[in-house]
């Protein structure tokens, strides 16, 4: 199959390892991956800060750039969302027919990694190997925006080598929220501070996601407090193996 990565603009800012992980995983699984470089910001930031009328056009550059894609893969389940949830009402602010259609026929074929490959491929072990003690946050837009269920838990489980343990509270927001991390930061750091307990309490290595922006925030606390946890995204688990992790 051939997969059209949108790596998004947190992650090719920030996060670069994600996208390589994705390339790594997904052509190790047989695929060919292509990076149309003409993608930009998707217009999450935008348009859930209330410019939405701002993000139209990259609404409308995103249809343009991936209209030919057969299938569109992301590590982050949040734009995958902005994609799939925000992109009609867009559409509809715009009062843009064409635009509309753009978004109807393109956002059936945006995914989400893990729900692409446990929903759509039906694969749930892709040959990983990860010798460390886990733990795994459900990121609020992969629960209940995009609603990708467990699929990167039946992911991880079928991972060589790995301590899966369950993460208390699980399904409690960690505080991020983009901007609210910034509009509420008090707010924001008592959720922190409740999902960083359950964190620590599973002792383990390192806490994975599908949502480099959850980790960033999680991980920005767990550094503060020197606790010895590191963070991880879900797809530098499943490209990991045994040939990678010895070198």
């Amino acid at each position: 199959m051939r997969v059209s990565l949108f790596i998004t603009c947190f992650n090719d800012t920030l996060f670069p390892q994600t996208g390589r992980a994705v390339v790594t995983l997904l052509e190790r699984l047989g695929h060919t991956v292509d990076f149309p470089l003409e993608q930009t910001c998707c217009g999450q930031m935008h348009f859930n800060t209330g410019y939405q009328r701002e993000a139209i056009p990259m609404v409308r550059r995103f249809t343009e750039v991936f209209a030919d894609a057969e299938v569109v893969v992301s590590p982050s389940a949040s734009c995958v969302g902005m994609v799939r949830d925000l992109y009609p009402r867009a559409a509809e602010l715009a009062e843009d027919h064409q635009l509309a259609q753009a978004v109807s026929d393109l956002a059936p074929r945006v995914f989400e990694l893990s729900e692409f490959l446990v929903k759509k491929l039906g694969v749930e072990d892709v040959g990983a190997y990860y010798p460390h003690r886990v733990t795994y946050h459900p990121t609020c837009h992969s629960l209940r925006m995009i609603r990708v269920g467990d699929a990167p838990l039946k992911l991880l489980r079928a991972v060589r080598g790995i301590d899966l343990v369950e993460l208390p509270r699980a399904e409690e927001c960690c505080g991020f929220g983009g901007t609210f991390a910034v509009k509420n930061a008090d707010t924001s750091m008592a959720m922190l501070g409740d999902k960083l307990r359950c964190v620590l309490d599973t002792r383990a290595e390192f806490c994975a996601s599908a949502d480099t922006s959850c980790l960033m925030h999680i991980g920005g606390a767990l550094h503060r407090q020197r606790a010895g946890v590191g963070t991880v995204h879900l797809a530098e688990i499943l490209a990991s193996t045994e040939s990678s992790v010895s070198r």
